[in-house]
């Protein structure tokens, strides 16, 4: 029985993936996951081990689990905050003189479908938390107010009797247009959505605008008929068949019956149900309940805007005075520009989100404005006291400069709205809008807005670790690929250098990487570099002339050299650190037993970004790296093969599979790695390569020193290192949310034990315990470093080219068919997987394949 079951489960994967490469799909798949008796979560992990090849999945259908994925998670967060909430808001045994139509499990099933509906017609994306919970509460007020007060627990039965002593009575309203009613109704009408906001922490401006432009626009667009004072489940329900039926994805419907295909698996479960035990009495002041999804979504959007609640929609005062003070008065075209990029964004959030959502992206770009306000009152500042200027109309008056400020506020903006559902540890999940998706609104170079992020940082003390973490992260994508795309002001700065002392010159020399990276320049030299000549000294650029943009060819007379780029040579500073580290982690999970080649490999990596920087051209930084041990591992005889780097690879925090399946050939034509190492990679620098074999290899370049992060995390806990769960957080006041902070103890990990240095704690056991804890960390760290970190290797790795590296050769008929053919390969990684199972249990220490 158990053998039929996984061999049914292999063959639903197998076609699932052939349907979707051929855009066949002609079932839903839920419909999918109920013929094979399998859950979401069981159904994706089960498509990792089929994908043992690691092309047997291609990035189509990455893309599409992806999807769903994403959705499911937003779909499961959101039920359970549902159910919860219902509880609070619906009394379990209301009054006999309730009729059994209005049952709680009607009620229930009413608000769901509805729900389910209006996020299905409101909202083209699928996985916006933010907005699906605010809709969500609109749903909860329509059916409150439609809901006897005898059924409804305080305070909403309070809310409710307010409604009807204030307004006229209900009655049902069958294609009624709720918004022509008068302003004094409607101001009534708020009073449930107040409750509702304040018991979630949401804000109610916000809440009162998805109401009003989405909601209410969604209920007479459906004409939701009301029958004993709520709409009919049937027609609701067939409404969203056709959403269901045409997405082909999840019924979410099913969510409602606690569907096992539906169901979370343990990790994911505990993370939306449960909280620590408890071990002793004396400690139930100390434990924290995990926070779900949405409360730390809703905190973090309460947290954010409480810190702007100061700041205006306009420059302040002290901005006007520093305008006053240019040569040039920038006002004007600040405002200007604030203005249409306004507009822009409201068009591009609408076609991204909903066309009925576009007063929902104003709002939020006008927090995205005062946040940029107060930046850039808070740079200038710092820059006045730095250099003792107060002309800085140069920078000013620079449109790159103030559009990448602009994006970079609005990016922090998205980035707090913007948290998934599957975010609960903090890692960042990419949405539709996520970054760099601003960059093409803005229509911003990414190499452009690289240059303002460390000085934003610095600049807002009040951003949070999560946030960040997240523009640090965007900073590190930008020198990873996107920098590096074609038409990037990167490569213009590239060739200037070359020409400055000719081709002997180097974005930056070698002889500075082993020196700490630590630099004063802020926003306005990168923005304004080339500022000087490299032999000349002064403490700041000439913030008072007229700007001269890195990327402007034929800015120099011709009569002096080019000058020296800063933001190039810092940029190509923070690229070898990246690289280094990225290079470090890798060849610790692979390569530890032979320390030798990590200055080789470094050496060869280094060289090509330097000198062979159009390899890097639409490509990515991990793609050189790989190639890089790879082709040092071969001249040196060390068998390391691309199928254990990219089981190794695939396992590093931020990467993505399509980075070694996906890889630019030549104009338009991708494909794996190792094709891209023998086609491209290798051909361009065989006879550098070689010499790494000979006896006199080139000489090493020096290892990159490696600082502290240049952000501070103020108010952020320490993980103390050995794989433990004790943390160390900096001593804070007990300052309450409402302040606009999180409270020290919400702030701390999750944990049983919970002691403030300087404040009582109780028993010396505490301390105890942590000490054992420490102990036994310390014995596992020893025990794992006697054990190999290098990963068992994938059994096999095609890269669908025959003949290539550990190329498969497995044959397909001219005649088969695309179904057959691709049918046929799914057969031949089951069989593979099987075999490999039967394997490890025979024999658990067999060795790899020849």
């Amino acid at each position: 029985m158990a053998y039929n079951k996984k061999k049914k489960e292999t063959w639903g994967v197998c076609i699932f993936i052939v349907a979707i490469d051929l855009d066949e799909m002609t079932f839903t798949f839920t419909e999918l996951l109920k013929s094979i008796s399998i859950s979401v979560c069981t159904f994706f992990q089960f498509l990792k081990e089929v994908d043992v090849n690691m092309d047997t999945v291609s990035t189509k259908v990455d893309s599409t689990v992806s999807r769903l994925k994403k959705k499911y998670d937003v779909l499961l967060a959101l039920y359970h905050k549902f159910e919860r909430t219902c509880g609070l808001i619906y009394l379990e045994q209301p009054s006999s003189e309730i009729s059994a139509e209005l049952s709680s499990l009607l009620v229930l099933k009413n608000y769901w479908i509805t729900f389910l509906l209006a996020k299905g017609k409101v909202l083209q994306v699928e996985d916006d938390l933010v907005i699906s919970f605010q809709l969500l509460l609109c749903v909860l007020d329509y059916f409150i107010k439609l809901s006897p007060p005898a059924m409804l627990k305080e305070p909403y039965k309070s809310a409710v009797n307010a409604v009807t002593v204030n307004a006229p009575a209900r009655t049902p309203r069958r294609g009624q247009n709720r918004s022509t009613r008068t302003s004094k109704q409607i101001d009534t009408d708020t009073k449930v959505i107040e409750v509702l906001c304040k018991e979630h922490d949401c804000n109610l401006d916000e809440v009162k605008n998805v109401y009003f432009t989405s909601f209410i626009p969604f209920l007479n667009s459906v004409g939701i008929v009301a029958s004993n004072g709520l709409p009919e489940v049937e027609v609701l329900s067939k409404q969203y068949d056709e959403l269901y039926l045409n997405n082909k994805d999840i019924d979410a419907r099913l969510f409602l019956d606690h569907d096992e295909t539906l169901q979370p698996d343990v990790i994911a479960r505990s993370q939306l149900e449960t909280t620590p035990l408890k071990t002793n009495p004396d400690e139930e002041h100390n434990l924290i309940l995990p926070q779900t999804p949405v409360r730390a979504a809703m905190n973090n959007i309460q947290q954010l805007i409480m810190i702007l609640n100061s700041a205006t929609d306009k420059p302040s005062d002290t901005l006007i005075i520093y305008f006053n003070n240019c040569t040039v008065n920038p006002k004007n075209s600040i405002l200007k520009r604030v203005e249409s990029l306004g507009h822009i964004f409201k068009n591009k959030f609408a076609e991204a989100v909903g066309q009925g959502c576009a007063e929902i992206g104003s709002q939020r770009y006008k927090l995205g404005v005062r946040l940029y306000y107060r930046v850039m009152e808070s740079m200038l500042k710092s820059e006045e006291e730095r250099l003792s200027v107060q002309n800085f109309s140069k920078l000013l008056n620079d449109n790159i400069f103030h559009t990448s400020l602009l994006a970079c506020a609005v990016e922090v903006v998205m980035a707090t709205y913007g948290r998934n559902a599957s975010q609960s540890d903090g890692t960042s999940a990419e949405t539709d809008l996520s970054f760099p998706w601003i960059l093409n609104v803005f229509d911003l170079k990414a190499f452009d807005f690289y240059k303002v992020i460390e000085s934003f940082i610095k600049a807002e003390p009040s951003l949070t670790r999560e946030m960040i973490k997240h523009l640090e992260r965007c900073e590190h994508r930008i020198m990873e690929s996107l920098a590096w795309q074609s038409g990037s002001p990167l490569f213009d700065l590239i060739k200037q250098s070359k020409e400055r002392e000719g081709q002997t010159d180097q974005p930056e020399p070698t002889s500075t990487l082993n020196l700490p990276l630590q630099h004063n320049h802020t926003a306005a030299d990168l923005y304004l570099s080339p500022v000087r000549s490299p032999k000349k000294k002064a403490s700041g650029p000439s913030l008072s002339g007229t700007s001269t943009p890195d990327a402007q060819p034929g800015a120099t007379p011709q009569t002096q050299k080019p000058q020296k780029s800063t933001s190039l040579s810092l940029f190509y500073k923070k690229v070898y650190l990246l690289a280094y580290l990225r290079l470090h982690t890798l060849f610790f999970r692979l390569l530890s037993e032979h320390p030798d080649l990590e200055p080789l490999i470094w050496t060869l990596f280094q060289h090509t970004l330097q000198n062979e920087y159009e390899l890097m051209r639409d490509r990515h930084l991990d793609q050189i790296m790989m190639c890089s041990m790879y082709g040092i591992c071969k001249v040196k005889n060390v068998d390391l093969r691309f199928k254990i780097i990219v089981s190794a690879y695939k396992e590093l925090p931020n990467t993505n599979q399509e980075t070694f399946k996906r890889v630019l050939i030549r104009e338009e034509q991708y494909d794996s790695i190792i094709v891209f190492y023998n086609l491209v990679f290798m051909q361009k620098l065989k006879t550098n390569i070689l010499q790494y074999a000979s006896n006199r290899p080139p000489t090493l370049s020096p290892i990159p020193h490696i600082p502290r992060s240049p952000y501070q995390f103020s108010n952020s806990p320490r993980r103390v290192p050995a794989g433990n769960n004790i943390y160390i957080s900096p001593l804070k006041s007990p300052y309450k949310f409402s302040d606009g902070f999180q409270s020290p103890t919400k702030m701390t990990p999750r944990s049983r034990i919970l002691v403030s240095i300087g404040e009582s704690f109780g028993t010396s056991e505490k301390f105890q315990k942590i000490n054992q804890m420490v102990c036994n960390s310390d014995c596992q760290l020893k025990r794992s470093a006697e054990v190999s970190t290098a990963p068992k290797p994938l059994k096999r790795l095609r890269f669908d080219i025959e003949g290539q590296d550990e190329a498969d050769g497995s044959k397909h008929l001219p005649q088969e068919s695309k179904f057959q053919q691709k049918l046929a390969e799914m057969t031949s990684t089951r069989t593979r997987m099987q075999k490999q199972k039967l394997n490890d249990g025979n024999d658990t220490s067999a060795s790899e394949e020849k």
